[in-house]
């Protein structure tokens, strides 16, 4: 109806090719919009990780350490909110880490996207360290992520490797599992 409107009230072929302008811009805008990911949605669905995901007794003590490895509004979303949120009994605190890391002192580690390269490394690097890695990019949960966040069909999915958990010494609920598509 809008499109209509502006079209009826266009009297000279400028003001057509100003509404065929205005109609290419709101149809990209509307298709980027799609596509960006929503880090304060990403930031809830991470600490939710913390309630459905058990770390052995040795990470359970001092600070609740997110770290991510990578630019990201995360880190800010995250940041913002955690506050006054606790793991058990554990302050959480988010960090950002560095790609060319040797050890990576935290539970939680999200990887960006454009650090999607370094996977494989991180995890190989923290093999059998009780870190929940997650990711959001393409095939990651087959590259070391523990869990990976996917989109499939303009929605928001999970990706969990169960076999990468379970080689870390953490324990995800069924609740969880449920949820997510399970990558072998």
């Amino acid at each position: 109806m809008l499109m209509y409107t502006l079209f009826k009230s266009m009297n000279n072929g400028r003001g057509i090719l100003s509404a065929c302008l205005m109609s290419l811009a709101l149809l990209l805008s509307l298709g980027s919009r799609a596509q960006d990911k929503n880090y304060t949605v990403y930031a809830n669905i991470i600490y939710r990780f913390t309630k459905y995901v058990d770390w052995p007794g040795s990470k359970k003590t001092g600070d609740f350490v997110i770290g991510i490895v990578g630019d990201s509004p995360l880190y800010d979303d995250l940041k913002s909110f955690i506050v006054n949120k606790t793991v058990g009994n554990q302050k959480i605190v988010v960090s950002k880490m560095s790609t060319s890391a040797n050890a990576y002192p935290c539970q939680l580690l999200f990887i960006t996207e454009q650090e999607s390269g370094s996977v494989k490394r991180i995890a190989q690097l923290t093999a059998g360290e009780p870190i929940l890695i997650v990711s959001e990019s393409g095939g990651m949960a087959h590259r070391g992520a523990c869990i990976n966040f996917t989109t499939v069909e303009e929605h928001l999915k999970l990706e969990i490797n169960k076999s990468n958990i379970d080689q870390r010494n953490l324990r995800v609920a069924s609740e969880l599992l449920e949820l997510a598509t399970i990558i072998k």
